[in-house]
């Protein structure tokens, strides 16, 4: 799959750059900006280019004849969807269950505009004593991949001031859904 991927990746015209520590077995992975359904697509041809067996989480009630064969071979990985601590508990055990995991989330949590990330990424990264990579995607210059990795302090508002500094150059498909655009540029630390 890895050739495959590379082969479209090159044939549109995007570059894949980054590369994951070989002692890093296991990571929350946050990509941003996260504005359309084609951030899926090419994270997904992105990440097998990468040579990344990376999961993501998706409701229970998907998982079902041909759409959960599919959703399976892309990495999904099902959670109940009914209460945030029972999901952080599923998440978390999956940390326990695989020697390797990486599981990729969307800080923004959706694909509108957000004033602020949501903090789960981070509870389930000091949660399960992980590290968070940051990858990115940028439409502009057609690039995209794997950033720095960050060791979170355990103080989120202190930490997020810095991650966000990492994502405030790159381009989304629909920059006035993304936060850190340039029109829309306002720390999500920042109270009304």
């Amino acid at each position: 799959m890895k050739k495959i991927a590379g082969f479209i990746m090159y044939l549109l015209g995007w570059e894949i750059t980054g590369k994951l520590p070989p002692e890093i077995k296991k990571a929350v992975i946050i990509v941003a900006p996260h504005t359309s359904l084609w951030d899926f697509v090419y994270g997904r041809l992105a990440f097998w280019m990468l040579g990344l067996p990376v999961k993501f989480m998706i409701t229970a009630k998907y998982f079902k004849p041909l759409l959960g064969w599919l959703l399976t071979i892309l990495g999904g990985e099902p959670v109940t969807n009914s209460h945030p601590a029972r999901q952080l508990f599923e998440i978390l055990s999956k940390f326990k269950t695989f020697d390797t995991f990486y599981v990729v989330i969307t800080p923004e949590g959706t694909r509108a505009l957000v004033k602020n990330w949501k903090k789960g990424f981070y509870q389930i990264a000091r949660s399960a004593e992980v590290p968070v990579v940051l990858a990115f995607i940028d439409y502009k210059f057609k690039k995209g991949g794997l950033g720095p990795v960050f060791y979170p302090s355990g103080d989120f508002e202190k930490d997020l001031p810095e991650i966000e500094q990492f994502y405030l150059n790159f381009n989304a498909r629909h920059p006035e859904r993304y936060n850190l655009s340039p029109q829309n540029r306002k720390s999500t630390n920042q109270k009304d």
